[in-house]
C-alpha cells in the first residue's frame, strides 16, 4: 500500500474507534486554505462526545522500520495549522469559540499481521481560546 492507502486506512481505523468509543461523527476531511500560507490545513475527522467537539488528527505507520511513533510526525507547524483549521471550522459553522472543544491525535501502527494498535491522546495540543 501507498502512503495515501495507509493513511486511508488509518483514519477508517480511527473513525470505527471512536464510534465504539460514543463519539458522534460531524465532519470528515475538513480543509482550509491558510490565508498567507501557501499550504491548506485539514482536519481528519470532527467528532463529538458529551459536550465537547474533538479535532481529530489520525497519523498511521505501517513500516516497522520508521524509528519515530506516528504522534511525534504532529510537529509544532502541524499544530498550529490544525488550531488555525479548528478554529475555521467552528467560524464556518457558526459555532460560538467559547465552546468546549480539543485537538486529539489518533497514533495508529499496523503491525506485520495487519493488526492495529490506537492511542488516542486526547486534548494533546494546546491552544489559546
Amino acid at each position: 500500500m501507498n502512503s495515501k492507502q495507509v493513511g486511508n486506512w488509518g483514519e477508517r481505523i480511527a473513525e470505527d474507534y471512536l464510534r465504539n468509543k460514543g463519539y458522534q461523527i460531524l465532519d470528515r476531511n475538513y480543509s482550509f486554505r491558510i490565508p498567507g500560507n501557501p499550504q491548506k490545513g485539514e482536519i481528519d475527522i470532527v467528532a463529538k462526545k458529551d459536550d465537547i467537539i474533538s479535532f481529530i488528527e489520525v497519523k498511521t505507520l505501517s513500516d516497522p522500520a520508521v524509528l519515530i511513533s506516528p504522534e511525534e510526525k504532529v510537529n509544532f507547524g502541524k499544530q498550529r495549522k490544525l488550531r488555525i483549521t479548528a478554529e475555521s471550522w467552528l467560524m464556518k459553522r457558526k459555532i460560538p469559540l467559547d465552546t468546549k472543544w480539543q485537538i486529539d491525535v489518533i497514533a495508529i501502527e499496523i503491525g506485520p499481521s495487519r493488526q492495529a494498535t490506537i492511542n488516542h491522546f486526547e486534548n494533546a495540543i494546546p491552544y489559546a481560546p
